[in-house]
């Protein structure tokens, strides 16, 4: 399959799963993974970086940087290109290129050292765009939350050429 045909198939795929919602445990959050986090992000202020601290935060970033809980994902989880299989709805297998679209992020909560975090999403729409054979713009919205409640709510955009 080349071109325009794999383009439809990796459409039809998503249009199928519009709407439904996966969940996913992601873990415990761990104090020294976010801090870590925080630093490669080149945060410098203690109470990010230093879990040691009494008035430890965890960065408001590291929860949507996850995408499997530890640890971690097996070779057979990966796509040539690096990402995993899932994590463009429609396009498990099939030769497109994907790049980011865009991403929202809204924090509804705080998110702890400790929390359990689920993460809830589902592909929400499946856009068409450009001109000849275009791309595919998809819509996923991610919900990351824990017994708390909701934390984050996350609207990404992927395209796929």
């Amino acid at each position: 399959m080349v071109g325009n045909a794999v383009l439809e198939l990796a459409e039809e795929r998503a249009l199928a799963s519009v709407g439904r919602w996966e969940r996913r445990s992601l873990g415990v959050v761990r104090a020294e993974d976010a801090a870590e986090f925080a630093r490669a992000a080149g945060e410098h202020a203690q109470q990010l970086v230093d879990p040691a601290r009494d008035d430890f935060v965890v960065h408001p970033m590291y929860v949507v940087s996850l995408l499997r809980g530890a640890p971690g994902a097996d070779a057979s989880e990966f796509r040539p290109d690096g990402m995993y299989r899932d994590e463009v709805p429609g396009t498990d297998g099939l030769d497109v290129r994907l790049m980011a679209g865009g991403q929202d992020v809204r924090w509804v909560g705080e998110v702890r050292a400790g929390d359990l975090i689920d993460l809830r999403r589902a592909l929400t729409a499946v856009e068409r765009k450009g001109v000849g054979e275009g791309f595919l713009l998809l819509t996923v919205e991610k919900v990351y939350g824990s017994a708390r409640g909701t934390l984050v709510e996350v609207t990404e955009r992927f395209i796929v050429r």
